[in-house]
């Protein structure tokens, strides 16, 4: 756990109002590192700036320590928030892989790291709110009221930051996983499965680009939030270090909503593209709906995770599995829903569901190992989870797909498929190359 002083022993405290703020690509414009940017369907979307304090952990114990921590920090607080969606929340995620190492290009990118933002201002249907957060004796009730003073003025001259620019464009590229290594892959584990070594193993390929100019990260985030409104788009960067990377995304695939004793989660797997004309595209979607191959892959999902959930529940529902249009694709997806038996934290059923067979495979140590052993490239925090939570362990995480990692003028990309039986190589390669266009989209 990283360190935070005497701070850990005091409390937190927080003021907030409500003011007239500008769009969030403004505020994020003029927000100090490390950033935040949380913004999901049916939530108020949250710009953070700074930090007042940073959980971090690694190794596979890293969700006990942030959960053990933030109890830490939230045991002892003078917040007043005016509202429940100005309260001071730890925003933050976690690498794929027990053991991250944080190789390039996910430097200064720990196994955990969560941010309690120094300022952060949430958008809400009814208005805007500005939030301070700091963790004495960082500042006392007083000097927060001054920070919170100097911030509103601050929020409400910042300059209008005039049109959304262009993507930065795309000037180079390198796949770290050749067509014919992918095909040999591919053959490989669908071999194993056949001979009940494996059920499923999702594997993914990345994608490196050498970009034109240095890439505006605000402009990108407010390019996906036109295309991709119904997604959770988010950005993470790391508190330590001085020259920092951005990981950032639009992902289709909630991991779970917490709320009282209610988790909201779903199932999201099988894959086709959209069609040219609305009869083509709706041709596709029953097609999807119909296809044997990827209802099998759905299914693997969806049960797990019902039986992930299994223990912590004394209730789970499973709805209709239904098509869920994005931008570019078309997917399997079934929304599920449990009522907890008792009090639980957020992060105990994270840890539970991480990660899902949609991103991992099953067996699941079976399938990491074999994730590990073929992936020429290190996942980092690509398809693990993203989100917030507060001082009740109440929150909302994503699985961090269709993301990058940029610095200055790189990025690199991340897309996955599922692989089971009946996968064919050539099909796979394609549906990755399809998974990728919502970033490279916005890139090139």
């Amino acid at each position: 756990m990283e360190p935070l002083g005497d701070e850990m022993s005091e409390e937190v405290v927080t003021r907030a109002t409500p003011v007239s703020a500008p769009a969030p690509r403004s505020v994020l414009r003029d927000a100090s590192a490390p950033r935040t940017v949380w913004s999901a369907p049916d939530e108020p979307t949250v710009v953070g700036s700074g930090a007042a304090a940073v959980l971090s952990a690694s190794g596979a114990g890293r969700f006990d320590s942030v959960r053990e921590a933030a109890a830490d920090l939230f045991s002892s607080g003078d917040v007043h928030a005016g509202t429940e969606a100005a309260r001071p929340r730890l925003f933050g995620g976690f690498a794929f892989h027990d053991d991250h190492s944080g190789t390039d290009p996910w430097t200064n990118f720990p196994g955990a790291q969560f941010v309690l933002p120094r300022v952060q201002v949430t958008y809400t249907d009814d208005g805007a709110w500005l939030t301070v957060n700091a963790v004495a004796p960082d500042g006392g009730a007083e000097t927060v009221e001054r920070r919170l003073d100097a911030a509103r003025e601050e929020l409400t001259s910042l300059p209008d930051p005039g049109p959304v620019s262009e993507p930065p464009g795309v000037v180079g590229r390198e796949r770290t996983t050749a067509k014919d290594d992918w095909r040999a892959t591919v053959e490989r584990v669908t071999e194993r499965i056949r001979a009940d070594e494996l059920r499923k193993v999702v594997l993914a390929q990345a994608l490196e680009t050498r970009l034109q100019e240095t890439l505006a990260v605000p402009d990108l985030l407010a390019r996906l939030g036109e295309t991709y409104p119904d997604c959770f788009r988010f950005l993470v960067e790391p508190a330590a270090g001085d020259d920092r990377p951005a990981f950032f995304g639009a992902t289709p695939e909630r991991l779970l909503h917490l709320r009282g004793r209610t988790v909201s989660t779903g199932a999201l797997a099988g894959t086709t593209g959209r069609g040219d004309t609305p009869a083509e595209d709706e041709w596709l979607a029953r097609e999807l709906l119909d296809d044997e191959k990827n209802i099998h892959e759905h299914e693997i999902v969806a049960d797990t995770i019902s039986d992930q959930l299994e223990p912590y529940a004394s209730s789970v529902s499973t709805g209709e599995r239904r098509v869920r249009r994005l931008a570019t694709v078309q997917h399997l997806e079934t929304p599920i829903t449990a009522e907890l038996a008792a009090d639980e934290h957020v992060l105990t059923l994270v840890e539970a569901l991480h990660p899902t067979p949609a991103v991992g495979g099953l067996p699941p140590k079976a399938a990491l190992d074999t994730i590990r052993e073929t992936e020429p490239f290190d996942r980092g925090w690509y398809a693990a989870p993203v989100g917030w939570f507060d001082a009740a362990g109440y929150g909302s995480f994503a699985v961090a797909l269709r993301s990058a990692v940029a610095h200055r003028e790189a990025a690199t990309l991340f897309a996955g498929v599922g692989i089971v039986a009946d996968s064919d190589p050539d099909a796979e390669w394609d549906e990755v190359q399809l998974k990728y266009r919502p970033i490279l989209d916005e890139l090139e």
